[in-house]
């Protein structure tokens, strides 16, 4: 599993309670060892774990040792991103992206700060 600081790693035992359960938005990095763009997003991840913590979560599901939580959610490829708001999936992003361009797209997810 690819370890990413600030980065939670899932599996079906903790998904309830690190997903669906959580009070801020969760982003969720379905990935796997083997994924080279999976690994050009640790960087951008960490990065943006530690800077908004306050208001996204973000956790990671390695898709080989947990598929039942990526075929549950329908994850067809690596990396996909799903972000997760009240136990809902609201938003899918499939591929790695630059920092700047993955916030822009989580924008209108991203709870406020003070929340």
């Amino acid at each position: 599993m690819i370890r990413t600081e600030g980065v939670t790693d899932v599996t079906e035992e903790t998904f309830t309670a690190e997903v669906l359960e959580s009070a801020l938005p969760v982003l969720v990095e379905f990935t796997a060892d083997w994924c080279g763009p999976c690994r050009q997003l640790v960087p951008v991840l960490r990065e943006i774990a530690r800077e908004e913590a306050d208001r996204i979560t973000i956790v990671q599901v390695d898709v080989d040792r947990e598929s039942g939580i990526a075929v549950r959610y329908g994850v067809l490829a690596t990396p996909t991103l799903m972000v997760f708001r009240a136990g809902e999936p609201v938003k899918s992003i499939v591929g790695a992206r630059p920092k700047r361009k993955l916030l822009l797209e989580l924008a209108d997810v991203l709870t406020p700060a003070g929340r």
